[in-house]
């Protein structure tokens, strides 16, 4: 957190976990030229960020790297004093929770195929994968946004559903999938379960006398 502690750290009982040290920032102002120098190449494209990260994660104790830790400390620092102040930005936050948190609850519908999990190394076969569920995801919207549009079209909707109700449609549904297809069970008929007796035949009769 901040360098400046509030002196009666009691009023923050719920955030007494997260509170652990002040933000270094001579690490920051020592390190600040090598930061703006690395900021700078990631912008600029002469350095990726994960070249730059894999560089320093093999020497954690890196001055730089700590500094670079110190920075994120502070943004989270700082986002985090907005988020407890700003009612919107809450909201905001939940709304788009609410979403990804539907959109995976669809996923696991959709692909469900060995847990919805790339158990493959290869990139190929992870491509594949990926690429199958944004058409399963495609197919999924296409179809419900259609349902939908064929729901507000019916005269008998049209004054049922306020704007509020209206706003909170989604395409983003699943109850109507089977994706394990539809087993039809037929109630008159009977599965042969024993296996039946091979009956000897019976033996034809003498011919009569003449």
């Amino acid at each position: 957190m901040s360098s400046s502690r509030c002196e009666d750290e009691d009023t923050y009982d719920n955030l007494s976990d997260a509170m652990t040290r002040p933000i270094r920032w001579n690490v920051i102002e020592n390190n600040y030229d090598q930061l703006i120098k690395y900021a700078t190449a990631i912008r600029v494209g002469t350095a990726s960020t994960e070249a730059i990260l894999r560089r320093f994660t093999r020497t954690a104790s890196h001055p730089v790297y700590q500094a670079m830790l110190e920075v994120g400390k502070a943004q989270k620092t700082i986002f985090v004093a907005r988020y407890l102040r700003d009612r919107d930005l809450q909201r905001e936050i939940q709304e788009g929770l609410n979403v990804v948190e539907g959109w995976n609850g669809a996923n696991d519908i959709i692909f469900f195929g060995k847990s919805g999990e790339l158990s493959t190394n290869r990139r190929d076969q992870q491509e594949l994968s990926v690429l199958a569920l944004h058409l399963l995801q495609t197919a999924l919207v296409f179809v419900n946004t259609l349902m939908i549009q064929d729901m507000l079209a019916d005269p008998e909707w049209a004054d049922v559903l306020t704007d509020e109700d209206k706003r909170a449609l989604t395409p983003l549904f699943w109850m109507h999938i089977q994706p394990y297809g539809e087993v039809r069970l037929n109630m008159g008929s009977r599965l042969q379960l024993a296996t039946p007796v091979p009956q000897e035949p019976e033996p034809e009769p003498e011919p009569a006398a003449a």
